[in-house]
């Protein structure tokens, strides 16, 4: 997808095909390159460095717009930023936009996972419901746009599949018999909350650019 932006230096129309995705993390980058394949996608490895912005925010889209203005007001680059996580129904909705540092150690994927499981020994299996949330943001010269996905299931006790991250392993979409990381990535793109918030994005640029 090509997407005309309107200089307003010159009122001219240009159009747009290069994005920053204010990310490090190279999992989630294939993952958003992928869902995003019609714009040429650049990580902030990519780009001359700056620090990543604290994720402070109190909700997944206070955090991704903290870091989609970052990276465009460092890069004058359209930026994308999403924020996303698990929220577990028996864990009151936790760790929600802590899921990323649930451990106490940023991205330590391995050591979230482990805990959530640990937290929920003593949970019966008929209460293991879980959603995963996201949050997207754009960034440009014309201003933001914010958009969100879900993707509802439940909770294994067991890590299963390689073709994810997070706590991909332990979560069930509805309506599947396998966890998120043994789905094909076409099949889970097409299901999973950050994929639908990213094409919200682009639907909406294609119809507000």
């Amino acid at each position: 997808m090509r997407v005309a932006h309107r200089d307003p230096a010159d009122g001219a129309r240009r159009v747009v095909t290069r994005l920053l995705l204010a990310t490090r993390n190279p999992k989630k980058l294939v993952e958003l390159r992928r869902i995003l394949s019609s714009f040429e996608v650049v990580g902030l490895d990519d780009v001359t460095h700056y620090p990543e912005v604290p994720e402070t925010g109190a909700t997944f889209a206070d955090n991704a717009l903290l870091k989609a203005r970052e990276g465009f007001r460092r890069t004058a680059l359209p930026t994308v930023a999403d924020d996303s996580g698990i929220a577990v129904d028996a864990l009151t909705g936790m760790p929600g936009v802590l899921s990323a540092r649930w451990s106490g150690r940023h991205g330590d994927d391995e050591a979230n996972l482990r805990l959530v499981l640990d937290q929920l020994a003593d949970t019966p299996d008929e209460r293991l419901g879980a959603a995963f949330h996201a949050a997207v943001a754009y960034v440009d010269e014309q201003g933001e746009i914010a958009t969100s996905g879900v993707m509802l299931g439940r909770l294994v006790r067991s890590p299963k599949g390689a073709n994810g991250f997070g706590y991909d392993p332990i979560f069930v979409p509805d309506g599947y018999s396998v966890t998120s990381a043994e789905l094909p990535s076409e099949e889970k793109d097409a299901i999973s909350h950050r994929g639908r918030a990213l094409r919200a994005l682009a639907r909406r640029l294609a119809e507000e650019r």
